[in-house]
């Protein structure tokens, strides 16, 4: 059996590598295509819809086109496919993704399988939660597959990845951490949610006059602007809830290391996160946690994703 797997993520867009061991063996390939990708196309476009304006017959087939690219550039027979994909996962159906309205219901592990049956490129292919791939990307990439990992992904949406992956939901950013009727922001309808306060999306929405860099830029810096209190009330308010969700997974899960990834990852003040994760975890048993902000990127989830399939494989 060949020693190469394909990895792929595809939320905001489309990233394709090639996986030896722990590591990826070929430049990676992305859509829409940015400076520097193997695909031709050019600069990325931030403001391209990307995932988020494709159908999801368009999205199989690009991943499938672009995987039989990749390796036949490289003269690569990979073992199979894992795919990151945001939202509730199982047995290759993408249940609810509720910030991709078109994926709910959507059976794109079976979608690939015929894309790429159809270029005459047979591979078996898995598909997994994307915070969960880039747990075990995490692990992979640090030499600690032995270990239990826990990631949250703090972007448009809010995702929690767990490795070793385990049966279960984990919609870790739809946990409730208010009470507060009008807490309606988060993308799936819910009121309370985590994603609903930390999301990039619901950040934007309760403050329609400020961006999430300016809203924290102000809170930081609190002398220069010191009747704007709506930012610094709100850093508190972001901070308790990502502290609240962490507690709610020490509680069922135990202590342990929490890494912190995403683009919204560098508001996070860790002296003040971890405050806050104190005061709500007081049983002796269960302290101890700490957390780490890491700045991941494509090849961590692309590996976590060929890691995931792998075992997946072996089960």
């Amino acid at each position: 059996m060949s020693d190469q797997m394909i990895g792929v993520v595809a939320a905001g867009e489309i990233a394709v590598g090639l996986v030896r061991g722990h590591e990826v063996s070929a430049p990676i390939r992305t859509f829409p295509a940015r400076e520097g990708s193997a695909v031709e196309g050019g600069r990325f476009n931030p403001e391209e819809p990307g995932v988020a304006g494709m159908p999801m017959e368009s999205i199989a087939e690009t991943i499938a086109t672009m995987i039989r690219d990749l390796c036949q550039e490289h003269g690569a027979t990979p073992a199979g496919v894992g795919i990151g994909f945001p939202g509730i996962i199982r047995n290759g159906v993408i249940e609810e993704s509720p910030n991709l309205k078109q994926a709910k219901g959507a059976k794109l592990a079976e979608m690939v399988t015929a894309a790429l049956d159809s270029l005459h490129f047979p591979l078996p292919v898995s598909i997994f939660n994307d915070a969960d791939v880039t747990a075990a990307g995490m692990a992979a990439t640090r030499g600690q597959l032995e270990r239990f990992i826990r990631v949250w992904t703090l972007g448009n949406g809010i995702g929690f990845g767990r490795y070793p992956r385990a049966e279960g939901v984990w919609e870790g950013g739809h946990m409730v951490v208010s009470l507060d009727p009008k807490e309606s922001y988060c993308g799936c309808g819910g009121r309370g949610h985590l994603e609903g306060i930390m999301g990039h999306r619901a950040m934007r929405l309760r403050f329609l006059d400020l961006e999430p860099e300016e809203i924290f830029a102000i809170a930081q810096d609190r002398d220069q602007h010191p009747k704007d209190q709506r930012c610094c009330e709100f850093e508190v308010l972001w901070h308790r809830a990502l502290a609240a969700a962490t507690a709610n997974s020490i509680h069922m899960d135990g202590p342990g290391k929490f890494f912190l990834t995403g683009p919204s990852a560098r508001f996070v003040r860790i002296p003040l996160l971890s405050q806050y994760l104190h005061e709500m975890v007081t049983m002796s048993p269960l302290q101890g946690s700490v957390f780490e902000v890491v700045l991941t990127n494509d090849e961590i989830s692309i590996v976590g994703a060929a890691v995931n399939a792998a075992l997946a494989a072996r089960a």
